[in-house]
């Protein structure tokens, strides 16, 4: 098993994606969706998401992680076409039983 630093390991996760296909993504496959590094590799983000999401009390194990680069969009600004930045997406599965929540709160 590789050792990576902590501070490379902090920079691999951007965000978590939040959009109607990552929800059904993960109330289906237990899978949750990040943003990532476009340099990051699939034993960088399972070290990421362990290290920064796991709790003191519980260990957060991950299954195994897909990864998708997308290609970023062509646009138009009047008469001239331009394209937005290429990223890099991460289907992270967690083993039966764990989950990760990013909005706690209570809808009234």
């Amino acid at each position: 098993m590789t050792v990576y630093s902590t501070e490379r390991l902090t920079q691999v996760l951007l965000a978590p994606v939040i959009s109607e296909k990552s929800t059904l993504v993960g109330e289906k496959h237990n899978q949750v969706v990040f943003r990532v590094a476009r340099d990051a590799t699939k034993p960088e983000i399972k070290a990421a998401v362990e290290l920064m999401l796991s709790k003191k009390d519980e260990q957060l194990s991950v299954e195994n992680v897909h990864v998708v680069n997308v290609r970023g969009k062509e646009k138009r600004f009047g008469r001239f076409v331009g394209r937005r930045s290429q990223w890099k997406k991460a289907y992270v599965s967690l083993k039966a039983g764990q989950e990760i929540t990013f909005a706690e709160g209570e809808v009234k």
